[in-house]
């Protein structure tokens, strides 16, 4: 089984490449920094590429059995207009119905989507002055997902931590459940990969914390 991780290069991309690798998966890298990836897995393919660039993305998809798109943006990147994640899912789908590949598991965050709803009120001010312009195309991002026909999960991780793998969080499926909280890149990345053959996530958007 072949696994597409688009953002590969650092953060959740980098840990989840690292997970998917050691559970046994050929894993495909995409990102404009590929070739820094520190790993050197006889399964591991780096491709630079640009994640809005359409042949980029077609040439990445080539025998793919599942995406795992782990786009993030920088600090600086938080206090402009972004459009890096509705860009560049609006590609990748029409990439991946094109190539025929039906599997997408993305990470967005608590208080994309309807979880923007849940965000305590106290929260909700600095949360739009910080994060708004990120998340309002994160927003976009997920609709463009639910609206693809896709065999989608959405992954809303709370606070992004550094830390190791515990296997000890929480999947918050249920809207009422819903709440901010910490959480480890690496457990991220430990529920991303159990999602490439689990498909009990199919269509669903839970929240992840600790």
């Amino acid at each position: 089984m072949r696994v597409l991780v688009i953002g590969a290069s650092k953060g959740i991309g980098l840990e989840t490449t690292r997970q998917a690798l050691a559970a046994g998966y050929d894993v495909r890298a995409l990102a404009r920094s590929a070739t820094s990836i520190n790993l050197s897995e006889a399964k591991l393919e780096k491709m630079p590429g640009n994640a809005v660039n359409q042949q980029d993305v077609e040439a990445a998809l080539v025998r793919v059995d599942v995406v795992i798109v782990t786009l993030g943006v920088g600090l600086g990147d938080l206090f402009k207009p972004v459009h890096l994640f509705s860009e560049a899912t609006r590609v990748l789908i029409a990439a991946m119905k094109d190539k025929g590949v039906s599997r997408l598991i993305c990470i967005t965050g608590f208080g994309a989507g309807d979880s923007q709803a849940s965000i305590a009120p106290l929260q909700r001010i600095p949360f739009k002055i910080v994060f708004g312009r990120a998340y309002d195309d994160k927003s976009r991002q997920e609709k463009l997902i639910k609206e693809s026909g896709l065999d989608w999960t959405i992954a809303r991780p709370g606070v992004l931590l550094n830390g190791p793998k515990t296997g000890r969080y929480k999947v918050l499926r249920a809207p009422s459940e819903w709440r901010n909280g910490i959480i480890s890149r690496a457990n991220v990345a430990d529920f991303l990969v159990e999602q490439i053959e689990d498909r009990g996530f199919i269509g669903a958007a839970p929240v992840l914390v600790n």
